[in-house]
């Protein structure tokens, strides 16, 4: 390569930062902004028509071409919706399946991941490949063994037909695992040293370096139990046990001209959903991203 061309590939090269500099400086902003904004809105306009609706009136939302801004805020629906006397026990039921769900989710999937991480047991790989096999069965498969081993414990129609399948899953365990293996042997080695038992080492030294992977197991963990239909409608028989997303869809089916008390439900469904996820954002990310230790 000639001197020439030397000193015109070094110019280039230099150049090429000095022109994103210049870019950066016409656009306050990142260029993929142009295109996340939009798809952001797009994605976040059935959040803000379902608000929107839960405070019109019944004759603005089924007004055909429909209303795209109330002409006032009207609660009527959320006052119809609170003034259910079933509603406040379809939500109880519902924060308590959700709340045993992850605790049980956070402590067994814990103790289960970090006994395939760290310890090696005959037929411990066996296990694992059967375990992962299971998060390959659809539901369909397994509702009717399910429901049948719920009738024989005596659960049908009971919150714990609904909490017992829940108790611990696949995947919270194979997350966990995940986790533990991208953590260095060496901090537990010197617990180990120290006289530290295997449990004291999960508590004191694992658990606080896994708090990504238990805020993603927690978070992943609400939005099933707390969105699923599907099988409280085939355990649940009667409507005090209903959980909010059965009994609102019983409420829709029994008030399908009444949409604004419809769609508040929905709002006050959707509510303890995006607070969850706004308080585990920043460790629900730093879970797809780190891998367990900070630099």
């Amino acid at each position: 390569m000639t001197a020439p061309t030397m000193a015109q590939g070094a110019a280039a090269s230099v150049g090429a930062p000095a022109r994103r500099t210049a870019r950066r400086r016409r656009l306050p902003f990142s260029p993929w902004h142009l295109l996340l904004v939009p798809l952001s809105i797009g994605f976040a306009l059935p959040l803000v028509w379902l608000v929107v609706s839960s405070v019109m009136t019944d004759a603005e939302v089924n007004r055909f071409p429909p209303a795209l801004w109330p002409h006032g805020i009207d609660l009527g629906g959320y006052r119809y919706v609170l003034g259910n006397a079933m509603f406040p026990r379809w939500f109880l039921n519902s924060c308590i399946v959700a709340f045993v769900a992850v605790t049980s989710n956070l402590l067994l999937g814990a103790l289960g991941g970090y006994a395939f991480a760290r310890m090696r047991f005959a037929g411990s790989r066996l296990l694992l490949g059967l375990m992962l096999a299971t998060m390959a069965v659809p539901f369909q498969l397994t509702m009717i063994p399910t429901f049948l081993v719920m009738k024989w414990l005596g659960l049908i129609d009971t919150l714990g037909a609904l909490i017992v399948p829940s108790l611990v899953t696949p995947f919270a365990v194979f997350l966990f695992r995940q986790f533990f293996l991208s953590l260095p042997r060496e901090l537990e080695e010197a617990a180990w040293i120290d006289g530290c038992s295997r449990l004291r080492v999960l508590v004191s030294i694992v658990a606080p370096l896994a708090r990504p992977a238990l805020a993603t197991v927690a978070v992943l963990t609400f939005l099933a139990t707390w969105n699923d239909l599907s099988w409280p409608l085939i355990a649940i028989n009667h409507d005090t046990r209903y959980t909010l997303q059965l009994g609102l869809t019983t409420f829709q089916g029994q008030h399908h001209t009444k949409w604004s008390a419809v769609m508040a439900g929905n709002v006050i469904t959707v509510l303890p959903v995006l607070v969850a996820f706004l308080f585990a954002q920043k460790t629900f990310i730093q879970s797809l991203t780190s891998s367990g230790l900070k630099g």
